[in-house]
């Protein structure tokens, strides 16, 4: 268990490392397999960015004290009755 912890420490240490490197090099992307990934991870955050503002506002900008505004509205009757098809 000793040795799986110090290689795991020793993982962690060369990227810690290769990172710093990259950024002492100012050369943060080295293939284009980095660039699409940062891509991707960036477009994720900001659109959980987002739909958590567009619910922000949503919450804090509508009127959510009334339920009755989600409710369908009741339609009133047209025509007349007929009472003929009363029981």
């Amino acid at each position: 268990m000793g040795t799986s912890g110090r290689d795991v420490a020793e993982d962690i240490s060369q990227q810690i490392n290769d990172a710093l490197g990259r950024l002492q090099s100012k050369q943060l992307f080295q293939t284009t397999w980095d660039i699409v990934a940062f891509a991707i991870f960036f477009t994720f955050i900001g659109m959980v960015l987002l739909l958590g503002l567009l619910a922000l506002i949503r919450c804090c900008c509508c009127d959510c004290d009334t339920p009755s505004s989600y409710k369908k509205v009741k339609k009133s009757k047209v025509g007349i009755d007929n009472m003929g098809m009363e029981a």
